[in-house]
C-alpha cells in the first residue's frame, strides 16, 4: 500500500504500513511499532493507530549493535595509542630512512587522493610527473594536479614543523596550490551553488559557506578538548566536505586538512586508497542521511591503525 500526501502540500513522499517496512527489513511488526513509537525512523507519520512510514527511511541501529560497535572503536583507538607509544621508543630513523618513505608515500598518498576525484595518472605516471616527466596524451590539468597536491603536502608539513594552528588563511593557501590549474577560483570560497553528483546531501547556500567555515574550526577545537583526535579529524572532515566551501578541490583539500591536523597531534599522515572510493563515498552518505560518523570514524582509524603498524614492521 503506498500513501501519496502530495495534494495535500505536503512534500510528496511515499509510505507503506508497518507489516511492509517489517518484511522489508527483517524486523516484527511489533518490533517496527516499537521503533516508530521511540521515534527512531524519519518521517513516520501517525493516522490514529495506523503508523505510515517514508519507504526510503533507513533502519535504525539495534541499540546492542551500536554498543559493540561503540567498544570495538574504543579498542581500536587504544592499538593506535599503543601503536604510536611504541614507535617513540625505537630508534629514530636516519635522514636518508625518513626522505625514502616520505617520497613513497607521497607519491602513494598523490595518486590516491587525484584518482578518487578522476585523476587518470596511473601510480608510476604519477611519480614520473613528480620528477618532471611530461606524460603523453595526458592533459596538462592531471600533471598539474599531481603537482600542486605534492605542493600542497610540503606546504602542510612546513605548518606542521612550525606548529601552526588551522585558520582559514592554511586552509585557503591549500586550497590555492591544489587548484593551481584553476587561477580565478583558487584560494576563494565558492560564490554560486553547488550540487554533488549522486550524493543526498545539498551543500549550503554560498552566503553560508563562511560563517559555517568559522563555527566549523571553533568547533573543531572544542571537540579535541574531548575526543579522540581520529574521531575529531573524521567529524571535520565530514563537515568541510558538507559546507563544500570551493567550487572545486574539496576533496583533495579536506584529506590534506584531515592530515594536518593528524601531524599537528604527533600522528603520522595517512591516505584513502582509490579502491577504497566506495566505502569512502558510503561514509558521508550515511552521514548526512543518519546523523552518523561512526563509519568515517572507523575508516580514518583503520587507516592509521595500518599505517603505524607499518612503520612498526620496518624498524622492528
Amino acid at each position: 500500500m503506498f500513501l501519496n500526501l502530495g495534494c495535500l502540500g505536503v512534500k510528496r513522499l511515499e509510505y507503506i504500513k508497518v507489516s511492509e517496512i517489517a518484511k522489508k527489513w527483517g524486523l516484527s511488526a511489533r518490533r517496527v511499532r516499537v521503533l516508530c513509537v521511540e521515534n527512531r525512523i524519519e518521517g513516520v507519520i501517525r493516522k490514529g493507530n495506523l503508523y505510515m512510514i517514508p519507504t526510503d527511511a533507513k533502519k535504525p541501529e539495534d541499540g546492542r549493535t551500536m554498543g559493540r560497535s561503540k567498544a570495538n572503536l574504543k579498542k581500536l583507538f587504544q592499538d593506535i595509542d599503543i601503536k604510536l607509544n611504541k614507535l617513540s621508543t625505537i630508534r629514530p630513523l636516519t635522514q636518508g630512512e625518513i626522505e625514502r618513505l616520505r617520497e613513497e608515500f607521497l607519491i602513494e598518498y598523490t595518486y590516491n587522493s587525484n584518482a578518487i576525484e578522476g585523476n587518470t595518472l596511473t601510480l608510476q605516471e604519477t611519480a614520473m610527473v613528480l620528477e618532471g616527466v611530461t606524460i603523453n596524451q595526458k592533459p596538462l590539468k592531471e600533471h598539474l594536479e599531481a603537482i600542486g597536491h605534492r605542493d600542497a603536502f610540503q606546504y602542510v608539513e612546513g605548518l606542521v614543523k612550525d606548529k601552526v594552528e588551522l585558520s582559514e588563511y592554511a586552509i585557503k593557501v591549500i586550497h590555492s596550490l591544489v587548484l593551481m590549474d584553476r587561477p580565478e577560483d583558487k584560494g576563494v570560497y565558492r560564490r554560486i551553488p553547488v550540487r554533488i553528483m549522486g550524493a543526498f546531501h545539498e551543500p549550503p547556500q554560498p552566503y553560508m559557506v563562511e560563517p559555517l567555515m568559522r563555527d566549523l574550526l571553533l568547533k573543531h577545537a572544542e571537540r579535541k578538548k574531548s575526543m579522540h583526535i581520529v574521531e575529531a579529524v573524521a567529524l571535520f572532515h565530514l563537515d568541510f566536505e558538507g559546507i563544500h566551501p570551493f567550487i572545486d578541490g574539496n576533496g583533495r583539500t579536506g584529506r590534506l586538512l584531515m592530515n594536518l591536523e593528524l601531524m599537528q597531534n604527533g600522528y603520522p599522515a595517512i591516505y584513502i586508497k582509490f579502491t577504497d572510493r566506495r566505502r569512502y563515498y558510503d561514509a558521508f552518505d550515511l552521514h548526512y542521511r543518519s546523523k552518523s560518523a561512526e563509519l568515517m570514524i572507523r575508516i580514518i582509524a583503520e587507516y592509521m591503525n595500518e599505517r603505524l603498524g607499518q612503520y612498526l614492521t620496518v624498524l622492528c
